[in-house]
């Protein structure tokens, strides 16, 4: 298993919207720069994350991207998913009901995302606020306003 550098980027997006802006559209540059992402590299993030329904963009001179949904709601699996697909693939073999090993596998990649799925955008905002992150925007907010 490897992470690409999209999805990393993407999960580092995503705290940073919802860390820094909360509620309210944040610029593409403004999260480029916070966050270290290339910005060519964030549009085309941005896009997929879109279309999977985890971003929205408001356009106009306060426009901006923002969360679809709440932090809370979002899992660390989604935005991978969105972003590369299934983290984590065991090759198909064609007598696999019969061979153990390819039985642990399975059962490994299916806890594996399991623990991709119970990890949220606002687990990693309260990881920031644990670390003592000072957000930009908003002050100090209580985790519970994420």
């Amino acid at each position: 298993m490897r992470l690409s550098s999209k999805g990393r980027y993407g999960v580092r997006a995503l705290f940073d919207i919802a860390f820094h802006n909360a509620h309210k559209p944040a610029q593409m540059r403004e999260i480029a720069e916070r966050a270290d992402i290339p910005a060519r590299f964030l549009e085309q993030i941005f896009q997929d994350l879109r279309r999977a329904g985890l971003v929205a963009a408001k356009r106009g001179p306060r426009g901006g991207y923002q969360l679809a949904r709440p932090a809370g709601e979002i899992s660390i699996g989604d935005v991978l998913r969105a972003l590369e697909g299934s983290v984590l693939q065991v090759d198909e073999e064609s007598d696999e009901a019969r061979d153990p090993t390819s039985l642990v596998f399975r059962e490994l990649v299916g806890t594996v995302e399991r623990c991709f799925n119970e990890v949220t955008i606002a687990d990693v905002c309260a990881k920031g606020s644990a670390l003592g992150l000072r957000r930009e925007h908003l002050g100090d907010l209580p985790d519970y306003a994420i």
